[in-house]
């Protein structure tokens, strides 16, 4: 079993940052990719940014100049969110994919969402 905990969503003003953070645990053999979607209400889930084991990133391009993913291990990925925006409003989600021996498959697997609130 694979849990992804998400935690720093919250309230903010326009124009201010966050920073959100999310840990994964449970029977983890290796992960390869951890990274954030979000869904806003009415919305598709989108993706925001995702960052591999080796450090490559990929953003959203509402995501680029604003939004900085880091890892500081194996198992922990952040979110630092500048310059944000109402259109920012979404339930963010932390994602990963994760294989659990060695050999076997990677499987994806989803944080139970936190809300981030920008007011204008």
């Amino acid at each position: 079993q694979v849990q992804l905990v998400e935690y720093g969503g919250g309230l903010v003003q326009a124009g201010e940052s966050l920073r959100l953070s999310c840990a994964a645990s449970g029977s983890i053999f290796s992960i390869n990719t951890m990274g954030w979607y979000r869904q806003a209400p009415g919305e598709r889930r989108e993706l925001v940014a995702t960052m591999t084991s080796d450090a490559s990133t990929n953003y959203a391009d509402f995501a680029k100049g604003r939004f900085t993913i880091s890892r500081d291990n194996a198992k922990n990925v952040y979110l630092e969110m500048n310059s944000m925006k109402s259109e920012d409003t979404a339930v963010y989600y932390c994602y990963a994919i994760v294989s659990l021996s060695l050999g076997s498959n990677y499987y994806q697997y989803w944080g139970q969402g936190t809300q981030v609130t920008v007011s204008s």
